[in-house]
């Protein structure tokens, strides 16, 4: 019991990252980026081929300018060729199948094997006991999320959340919202890569088909945990990210370990906790409305 804890630990602080990302570019700016599935790929890819190569620490910043530069594609697509957002996603996560293979060596799978990775370099240190890994990942996303906090703070920060909520009040305030477009796709998806860098050291290995399907966990985290914590600040947001990841990951275990739902069917009831999540406030309004009139309703008749 206390392992199926700790992995789930790990693996929710390790996949609250495109949780994160997900709050950036989808909350933030409003553009639903579909670069994801690939580009945790790409950040995998890129941390194992260069952790193999002895570089374990410049895996993780070789992953995350990877990641930046499939964000950078993307917001380049949308802001100056003028490609639908969800459109230029999708040429983008197209593009980065043939980009992954290449930097796997044309393989669809690469592995470390006696090579050192960040989580076997703790436990040498012996930092942490057998929590090394948990420690190692919340460190990890703990860091990430302070800086996220911190950045969307900034001045460049407030004109990338002003750019989500209305960019021609951007435009008319003299600041180019195809700039702040690209920066917060560019480190979004660098968040999105660093995420696939963390878990491809973690399980010492980047499969092709790794990422399929990110984009919907990631959005059912995200909807999770402002559930439970909410949105009325960026930390508080951040932290939702998180406790949604962390959440999702117990549940899956739980699944797994109770049989409650077939293994084969846990995407399908992602999708369909996504989509209820998705269109709650929608639902919640419109059941407001029919008991609104169903009680005018009984009104008119007690007055007859």
């Amino acid at each position: 019991m206390i392992y199926v804890i700790q992995t789930a630990l790990e693996l929710g602080f390790m996949y609250a990252l495109v949780a994160m990302a997900l709050f950036l570019s989808y909350r933030i700016l409003d553009i639903a980026d579909l670069t994801t599935d690939s580009g945790f790929v790409l950040g995998a890819a890129v941390s194992v081929t260069v952790a193999a190569a002895g570089h374990p620490f410049l895996a993780i910043l070789a992953a995350m300018a990877a990641g930046s530069c499939a964000g950078f594609v993307t917001a380049f697509l949308q802001t100056r060729l003028g490609v639908p957002s969800i459109l230029a996603g999708i040429v983008t996560n197209t593009g980065l199948y043939t980009v992954n293979l290449m930097v796997m060596g044309w393989s669809s799978n690469v592995s470390l094997l006696k090579q050192d990775t960040l989580f076997t370099l703790l436990k040498n240190t012996g930092i942490g006991g057998s929590w090394y890994k948990l420690l190692l990942a919340a460190g990890i996303t703990i860091a990430a999320g302070v800086f996220l906090v911190w950045f969307l703070g900034t001045r460049i920060g407030l004109s990338i959340r002003a750019t989500g909520d209305n960019a021609d009040m951007v435009r008319a305030s003299s600041v180019n919202p195809v700039f702040t477009i690209t920066i917060g796709l560019c480190i979004s998806n660098a968040l999105t890569a660093l995420s696939g860098a963390v878990v491809g050291q973690y399980q010492k290995s980047a499969d092709i088909n790794g990422g399929t399907g990110i984009v919907v966990i990631g959005l059912a985290c995200l909807i999770i945990g402002e559930t439970l914590i909410g949105r009325r600040s960026m930390g508080r947001n951040v932290i939702a990210a998180i406790v949604g990841s962390i959440v999702y990951r117990f549940i899956y275990a739980v699944i797994l370990k109770t049989g409650i739902v077939p293994i084969e069917c846990l995407k399908l009831v992602t999708a369909i906790v996504v989509a209820l999540a998705i269109a709650g406030p929608a639902l919640k309004e419109g059941a407001a409305f029919q008991k609104r009139k169903m009680s005018a309703s009984a009104s008119r008749k007690g007055g007859n």
